[in-house]
């Protein structure tokens, strides 16, 4: 995992907000940019920005492309930060 790209990704909210609505389910990029008042050109940078990270995959079907979540890379994240938390408090605990 390349972390540093991928908390780079994580950093922007419309990148954030891309992701909460790719939650449920897969979108299309254009129902994915019909959600933003923000120029299609730049949802589609933001949609390279976290495939990029791996944060989401696509799948060109006809002359549509949808995108969904890697729950992988979210969830190795989530450990990461979890050992660094548990770490934290292995240290609190010798230091009493």
């Amino acid at each position: 995992m390349a972390l540093q790209q991928t908390l780079r990704a994580l950093a922007d909210p419309i990148r954030r907000e891309i992701l909460e609505l790719l939650r449920p389910g897969r979108l299309s990029a254009g129902e994915i940019a019909a959600r933003f008042s923000v120029t299609a050109a730049s949802i589609s940078r933001h949609l390279a920005v976290l495939r990029e990270a791996d944060l989401i995959r696509d799948r060109r079907e006809g002359k549509y492309i949808y995108y969904e979540l890697n729950a992988s890379v979210l969830e190795e994240i989530l450990l990461w930060i979890a050992a660094l938390q548990g770490g934290k408090e292995e240290d609190h605990v010798e230091e009493s």
